[in-house]
């Protein structure tokens, strides 16, 4: 099953979020990035969703993985059938 909606909560100067980015850019998987050091809304949301201040979020369709690196994300792609990575 393809994503509808992926929403990418990063902060300028993450190592993480960069890696995040990479990551999905690579696999060619659109996405939306939300800026969340310059936009208090965005930060409020990404903690709302996520019950944490650290970077990166990822929204995908409403399922939420936070605080994550590269290889967190490739298995929780995978265990949530989002498509072939």
């Amino acid at each position: 099953m393809r994503p509808h909606h992926i929403r990418l909560f990063v902060k300028a100067y993450c190592p993480w979020c960069h890696e995040a980015i990479d990551w999905l850019d690579e696999r060619h998987i659109n996405y939306e990035t939300v800026e969340v050091n310059t936009d208090a809304a965005a930060f409020k949301e990404m903690v709302a969703l996520s019950d944490q201040s650290k970077a990166p979020v990822i929204d995908v369709d409403g399922k939420i993985l936070a605080d994550f690196g590269v290889a967190e994300l490739a298995s929780w792609w995978e265990k949530n059938d989002f498509g072939s990575v």
